[in-house]
């Protein structure tokens, strides 16, 4: 039997930060009770650059498991919300989550319905957060970079909410080989899925599938 999936904590903005071009909000931390989320992402969160947030970025989601091998990297704890994310999860696969997966956070039916549209594009300000340059380069490189998700169902979402997989699309093309490279079969696999993409992964697809990545 599996490892149960569940929230472990909810994170939006605690202080807004001096970041490399411009202000950030990645520094996020837990907040006690439930928080409602909207299209636009869990309310008391923001954004500061048109590069983060959107419908298709709404919500960001990262694993302990995840958190666990970026602490190893850096000798340090990495608490949830230190790398910028909404949602910290255990016992859900979220490297391993397929582009036009889905979740629901909370009962299913009536919880939060998030689909997984792209991953994180790390940028200077993570590598500012951690204290290491080039950091957010070494971290794209690992893969472990998390899921940018799109709100299907509003709802409220709390830390220890189950997290339900209600649907795996057929392709191969996970948010870790999205990031670390497909061969071309995988992504003529995610074109021909059906799956909902973004333009920018339709893109990226397109490229890889013709050999020119």
């Amino acid at each position: 039997m599996g490892t149960a999936k569940a929230v472990s904590a909810v994170c939006v903005v605690h202080e807004v930060m001096d970041g490399y071009y411009h202000p950030t909000a990645i520094d996020k931390r837990p907040v006690a009770g439930p928080v409602r989320v909207g299209e636009l992402g869990p309310e008391g969160d923001r954004h500061f650059d048109s590069h983060h947030g959107g419908v298709d970025a709404a919500v960001y989601v990262y694993a302990d498991e995840d958190a666990a091998y970026v602490a190893g990297m850096l000798d340090r704890d990495v608490p949830p919300g230190f790398l910028g994310e909404n949602l910290r999860t255990h016992g859900l696969d979220v490297t391993g989550a397929l582009l036009g997966e889905r979740w629901w956070i909370g009962e299913p039916g009536t919880g939060v319905l998030l689909e997984v549209r792209r991953p994180r594009t790390p940028c200077r300000n993570l590598a500012m957060r951690v204290g290491e340059d080039d950091f957010h380069i070494r971290f794209n490189a690992t893969g472990r970079v998390g899921a940018m998700c799109r709100v299907l169902q509003t709802g409220v979402v709390a830390a220890g909410d189950p997290v339900t997989i209600e649907h795996r699309p057929d392709h191969d093309v996970s948010v870790s080989v999205l990031v670390t490279g497909m061969n071309p079969a995988q992504a003529r696999g995610l074109l021909d899925s059906g799956a909902s993409l973004t333009t920018a992964v339709r893109a990226k697809a397109r490229r890889y599938a013709n050999g020119k990545a």
